[in-house]
């Protein structure tokens, strides 16, 4: 466990105190994963540097052109916001998916971006919302697309020692779009996916003009199943258009032999209907919104 516990009321006192100790402190906020790591003796950082006093990061807001989600905003907050719900419903959901109702109140969605598991229920759906990061530094902040953040299981592309992910955005969903959310877990609470399926659809003149597929955990990050992506644009929605397409994610996926999870054939055959599925209902949403 850790030798010292600090409070810090911005982000640049929390950055200064990250310099100072050198690689031995780190971030927390929620601290859900974090907790249980250092418990494990996962965590080696001797220090902790706790953001959760720094005012305004646990807003949910609509701005030039984005909806912004400050790195403060929990799970909970975040599936009960009448913005996410209308405009990026797809995160309202899997937010409301994670853990049960004391992790979801403690529990933020930045923490389960920066934790890095390729199952995590609001990362995969970030990833369907082609999000970006916006990273604080000793040098100033910069935008990072959410794909950039992952080197593999639990490995981040950001590092909580030296820098801080202090929001997230994403262009909202507006009329002609809609998006879909599966789960397969073996209960519906308090338990890791099986498989998760996130998906954004967007039509025009009856047509899918765009589409977005994020599948997790079938590779070491939240998978784009880009090839599904491309075979749906300038089609008319269907069944049989929305099964060929979750074939072609299915035919990528790579998921691994899992004692927890389901073996490597099932999961796959999975990744299909799940992606079946997710599409359906996002055609459903964005029929609704038209």
């Amino acid at each position: 466990m850790w030798e010292e516990y600090i409070f810090a009321d911005t982000v640049e006192t929390a950055l200064a105190l990250l310099a100072r100790h050198q690689g031995k402190a780190q971030l927390i906020a929620g601290g859900t994963d974090l907790f249980l790591q250092s418990q494990r003796g996962q965590c080696s950082a001797t220090v902790m540097v706790d953001i959760t006093r720094i005012p305004g990061l646990d807003s949910i807001v609509e701005a030039d052109g984005y909806i912004h989600i400050g790195a403060l905003a929990t799970h909970a907050q975040i599936a009960a916001s009448p913005l996410i719900r209308e405009k990026a419903a797809v995160l309202a959901m899997a937010c409301s998916r994670v853990g049960g109702p004391q992790t979801r109140n403690a529990g933020t969605l930045i923490g389960n971006v920066v934790n890095a598991q390729p199952a995590a229920d609001g990362a995969t759906a970030l990833f369907a919302l082609d999000a970006e990061l916006q990273v604080a530094t000793a040098d100033g902040t910069r935008w990072e697309p959410i794909t950039r953040a992952y080197r593999g299981v639990g490995q981040s592309a950001i590092d909580p020692r030296r820098e801080m992910v202090t929001a997230v955005r994403f262009r909202p969903l507006e009329a002609g779009w809609g998006s879909g959310y599966q789960r397969l877990a073996r209960r519906k609470a308090l338990t890791l996916p099986i498989l998760v399926v996130a998906a954004t659809l967007g039509l025009e003149g009856g047509h899918i003009q765009a589409a977005r597929i994020a599948v997790g955990p079938v590779a070491p990050t939240p998978f784009r199943a880009t090839d599904g992506e491309g075979f749906l644009v300038g089609k008319a929605p269907s069944n049989d258009v929305f099964t060929r397409a979750g074939e072609l994610a299915a035919a990528k996926a790579q998921p691994r032999e899992s004692a927890l999870r389901g073996s490597t054939e099932y999961r796959r055959a999975m990744v299909a209907v799940l992606v079946r599925r997710a599409l359906a209902q996002a055609l459903e949403t964005c029929q609704g919104r038209r």
